[in-house]
């Protein structure tokens, strides 16, 4: 249940691939279930969903920010 006021960190993968892109990473390559991106900010490569309309995972975005370097 959300509150007037409250946040949510909610976010799609396509919001998630744009800020990505912004911030200088890139998909490196495609592996068999996921795209693998490449952060020059922390030298990381972490992979991400194909599912463009779907929702990020809580647990999964905290670690793509911790992975990327980027402040999403």
């Amino acid at each position: 249940m959300y509150y007037i006021g409250q946040q949510t960190n909610r976010m799609k993968y396509s919001e998630l691939h744009k800020k990505l892109k912004k911030a200088g990473c890139y998909i490196k390559r495609q592996g068999s279930r996921h795209p693998i991106w490449y952060s020059p900010i922390t030298g990381n490569t972490f992979p991400t969903s194909r599912h463009e309309s779907q929702e990020v995972a809580k647990g999964t975005l905290k670690d793509i920010k911790e992975k990327s370097g980027v402040n999403l």
